[in-house]
């Protein structure tokens, strides 16, 4: 069965004379007949009554037609869709972020002027580390990733965009008498114990506040770990210990925590935009684009 067809039934259907139905098809009289007979012969049903005087629609024909429409107007989203598609401006974007992620103005930005101007595009958020977004870009399960930088060298089948660039703080409980002072040095840290990460939670934070330490000449003495960035500013304020993460976390305020600048070079991490190398699609290439531009301001 043709679409075509379909058209042709309904031109018929709607003028019941094949001459008019001709004309406002733009084709002959006699197309036009075969082409209701192959219909007719598709469906196995009689269609039209038809004379030498005039045509009906037979009771078959009348509730072929309602279905007809039907089917002609779901073809012509189906060919919408897949044009917006195409644009960039239809379908599904799986997009991973770290935890400190929604914590940086930009992503709000980023989210929400993306959303504005694509509200046909579904997009799918989960946050995950930084590691196990790299994990799921390869196996595709993901389609872009918010991500920190890792120790572990990256895939070359995921490319990087750099966003923005945020310092490090050191996480104290307001009772330390270290808490007084406006920045810090990490060595100041040695005899504390530290509230991190598991090494295992594929965080880009962890092994950054190793090579600090060990920069600074001490590995930290790990006290507490925890897989969130609100349970190690509370385990902080409870005075477990001291932590180091992005800048962006003291928007958390938390009574007995407080956060401080830190005066050793390299103290910064870096916002990473991950997709898959040499892989373009609209969808794709419309957000990095707006994620770049938005970053860029």
């Amino acid at each position: 069965m043709e679409l075509r067809h379909l058209r042709y039934f309904i031109a018929v259907a709607e003028e019941l004379n094949f001459t008019r139905a001709a004309e406002r098809l733009h084709i002959g009289q006699p197309p036009l007949s075969q082409a209701i007979q192959a219909l007719e012969a598709d469906v196995g049903a009689l269609l039209f009554e038809r004379t030498r005087r005039w045509v009906r629609l037979t009771e078959a024909g009348r509730l072929f037609l309602d279905d007809a429409r039907r089917i002609l107007e779901l073809a012509g989203q189906a060919a919408d869709t897949a044009r917006r598609a195409q644009r960039g401006e239809a379908g599904e974007l799986r997009i991973g972020f770290t935890f400190s992620t929604p914590l940086t103005p930009l992503f709000a930005t980023v989210i929400n002027r993306y959303r504005a101007q694509f509200p046909a595009v579904s997009l799918t958020l989960h946050e995950m580390a930084t590691l196990p977004q790299l994990d799921a870009l390869g196996q595709r399960s993901l389609d872009l990733g918010f991500v920190r930088p890792t120790d572990i060298p990256v895939p070359p089948a995921i490319a990087l965009t750099t966003l923005r660039h945020d310092p490090l703080v050191a996480v104290l409980p307001a009772t330390l008498p270290l808490a007084r002072k406006k920045r810090i040095a990490i060595a100041e840290l040695k005899d504390l114990p530290f509230v991190m990460y598991p090494p295992t939670a594929g965080t880009g934070i962890y092994p950054q506040i190793m090579r600090l330490c060990r920069a600074a000449g001490f590995v930290p003495r790990i006290g507490q770990v925890a897989g969130e960035a609100s349970t190690i500013i509370g385990l902080v304020a409870a005075g477990c210990g001291v932590s180091v993460l992005p800048a962006s976390f003291d928007r958390i305020r938390m009574d007995g925590a407080c956060y401080r600048a830190i005066a050793d070079h390299g103290a910064t991490t870096t916002l990473l935009l991950a997709r898959r190398s040499g892989e373009h699609s609209p969808l794709v290439d419309a957000f990095v684009a707006l994620a770049t531009e938005a970053a860029g301001e």
